[in-house]
């Protein structure tokens, strides 16, 4: 696929996402403590649906896990939030299928799209298991997240979410640099300093 049209569905994702940590921070900021309004999974659920095409068009598993990690805990915030129902019913269907159908056409497809994935000669072993460590550390925070709103019964981003966060975008930011992908480089660096305010934010809250 034309590279300029790959660029433009991974900046389209990292746009969702640095959209919804503005819209956090300047929330957080004027309540004076850490909070999630709704749109902040709005953008996360549909920045993950572009960032894991874009994945898969850069031949890049480590994208792709990153964001099949996530993808059904923002669902489960929005369904905390009440939001999830908004939807219609369709809509609400495709995308709980969106990564299963994905998955059977790379199991069903045929066997060369599953080397290009784990045996891409642009992306080194080393390279790739940094990759992975990274994206799992910096996805990790969901899984957090969702545990701790599971026994909040709301949708709540403790401050191990943002250290996380910190983290996570660090160890991404050094893949990107190795793989030379100005995509996650340019989302992680915004990204890297919300993360640092809202920590911020937190300690000066308590």
């Amino acid at each position: 696929m034309n590279n300029i049209i790959v660029l433009s569905i991974g900046f389209s994702a990292q746009i969702l996402f640095s959209l919804r940590l503005i819209i956090q921070w300047i929330s957080s900021e004027k309540k004076k403590q850490v909070v999630t309004p709704s749109i902040f999974w709005f953008f996360s659920l549909f920045g993950s649906i572009l960032l894991f095409i874009y994945g898969d068009l850069r031949d890049d598993f480590a994208i792709m896990l990153g964001q099949g990690l996530n993808y059904f805990i923002y669902i489960r915030n929005l369904q905390l939030q009440n939001k999830w129902k908004k939807f219609p019913a369709v809509i609400r269907v495709l995308i709980y299928l969106f990564p299963i159908l994905i998955t059977a056409y790379y199991f069903n497809n045929n066997e060369l799209d599953i080397q290009q994935l784990f045996k891409n000669e642009n992306i080194p072993v080393w390279l790739l298991s940094l990759g992975i460590i990274s994206q799992i550390t910096f996805n990790f925070r969901f899984i957090v997240q969702w545990i701790y709103s599971e026994k909040r019964k709301e949708s709540y981003l403790p401050i191990i979410f943002w250290i996380l966060s910190f983290i996570g975008a660090l160890l991404i930011i050094i893949y990107a640099i190795f793989r030379k992908d100005i995509v996650l480089f340019t989302g992680q660096m915004f990204g890297f300093i919300i993360y640092t305010r809202n920590i911020i934010i937190y300690y000066k809250q308590k």
